[in-house]
């Protein structure tokens, strides 16, 4: 029957129940569906804070106070990876042009860059260093004031404003003392390994423009002059900097990171300096001869028959299968430690009194030898061994500095190695791209001072 009357229909309680229902239930849905909503979207905000600033700012080693962070790592890891196949290319070029074999080089740059674990702990080295550096310097009073920093880096970019330096050569001479007299009772002969008077150079500056390679025809009327550095200009310098910040940050770096290089260069000359301060440009040596055999019972053959009188250096020239020095009478020259096997140079130090021989044979790779002190003395290094010992002396200060700051490395580095740039993304690249002049010498540096392959 139709409400013709106009009165509004009966609701009965067990409607407005369901309709309540209904209501609640579309409301639960509702907000089930903007909780699931928000959650996926704080998830995707943490995940996106998580990459690209909590895993960037966790640290990967730490030296005293000082934290190595992933955003500091990565950078340095992908640009020596470039370092690396900018390398790469040098040696092939160097290869085709001059028809060497650089095969053994090309292996060892190809295994670093496919073990990025290698190469990663290699640059976490390099930057745990330079925290050290920088922390002793500290300690010691050592800064770089900005005038300097500057200097270092406009030479460095081949940019001299107050004219290019000539760079000049002061010999130093090496003195050496006076053989002792009584080696004339056991030789009369110079020996073949003395040591020489040798110059070295200190260079005031050595300013160098970089060129592009450019290969001289070998034949024709006229020969391909070389090209000529054109000195650089104020506003050629500006640009060679702006450069190198847009090259530099392709890799991740911070504007102007090459101040921090360079700074980090100077830091550690003077405090590598200060460290090896102490390091003496002389040593022990001994002068000494022996005689080489293959086996045991001849070299105690020869011991008694030296015993007995008989010449040790026409011993050495009739049985020393050494016949470099058995045709000498077995004379070495004067050597320092390092310069002998182990064991040889053991037996001969031990050795205290010019003539005494050793009295049982001294085994080493090369056989059984038989060793004659002819002297002892403190002599000078050479420019290349004293180089050598003060680079040892500072390798060393930097092992024991790691335990003296306290170094810890974390595991999280080794997730965070990059693996590019690599061969494929670099033949994606268009021919001739690479990175300027200076941003391939940070490289350079970043590789622990390997200088650029020559041919």
């Amino acid at each position: 029957m139709s409400n013709e009357s106009g009165k509004k229909p009966v609701v009965h309680k067990k409607h407005v129940a369901r309709l309540q229902r209904e209501q609640q239930q579309t409301r639960i849905i509702l907000y089930t569906f903007f909780a699931i909503l928000g959650g996926v979207v704080l998830l995707l905000v943490y995940g996106w804070l998580d990459i690209n600033y909590l895993q960037l700012n966790r640290a990967v080693a730490k030296v005293g106070e000082s934290k190595i962070l992933v955003k500091d790592f990565e950078p340095r890891v992908r640009l020596q990876r470039q370092n690396l196949l900018n390398q790469h290319v040098q040696y092939q070029q160097y290869a085709q042009y001059f028809g060497m074999d650089f095969s053994t080089q090309l292996q060892q740059i190809e295994f670093q860059l496919a073990s990025s674990e290698t190469l990663g702990q290699s640059v976490l080295d390099q930057m745990i260093d330079e925290q050290i550096v920088r922390l002793e310097a500290e300690k010691r009073g050592i800064t770089i004031d900005s005038e300097e920093l500057d200097e270092s880096i406009q030479s460095s970019f081949g940019f001299f404003p107050n004219g290019t330096p000539t760079a000049t050569v002061t010999p130093t001479e090496m003195v050496l003392p006076e053989n002792p007299p009584e080696i004339l009772e056991l030789v009369t002969a110079t020996p073949r390994f003395t040591a020489t008077p040798a110059a070295t150079a200190t260079a005031v500056s050595e300013p160098t423009a970089t060129v592009e390679p450019t290969i001289t025809p070998t034949a024709g009327p006229t020969a391909t002059p070389f090209p000529t550095a054109t000195p650089l200009t104020e506003d050629g310098y500006q640009t060679l900097l702006s450069d190198t910040d847009e090259n530099l940050a392709k890799f991740g770096f911070s504007k102007e990171y090459y101040r921090i290089f360079y700074e980090n260069q100077l830091l550690r000359t003077k405090v590598r300096e200060a460290v090896v301060a102490n390091v003496a440009n002389t040593e022990p040596q001994v002068w000494a001869r022996h005689i080489l055999v293959e086996d045991e019972v001849t070299a105690r053959g020869l011991i008694e028959q030296i015993q007995s009188g008989m010449d040790f250096a026409e011993l050495a020239r009739d049985f020393s299968i050494d016949t470099g020095s058995g045709s000498q009478g077995g004379d070495l020259g004067w050597f320092g430690a390092g310069m002998m096997v182990a064991e040889f140079e053991t037996a001969a130090f031990a050795l205290e009194t010019p003539g005494d021989i050793t009295t049982e044979p001294v085994q080493s790779e090369f056989g059984f030898h038989i060793i004659q002190l002819i002297a002892r003395q403190e002599r000078p290094l050479s420019a290349e061994q004293y180089e050598q010992a003060v680079e040892t002396a500072f390798q060393e200060w930097l092992a024991a500095a790691r335990e003296e700051y306290g170094v810890e490395v974390y595991d999280i580095w080794k997730q965070r190695v990059p693996s590019e740039p690599n061969f494929i993304t670099a033949a994606t690249e268009a021919a001739g791209v690479s990175l300027t002049a200076q941003a391939e010498q940070l490289a350079t540096f970043e590789a622990g001072g390997e200088e650029t392959p020559e041919p």
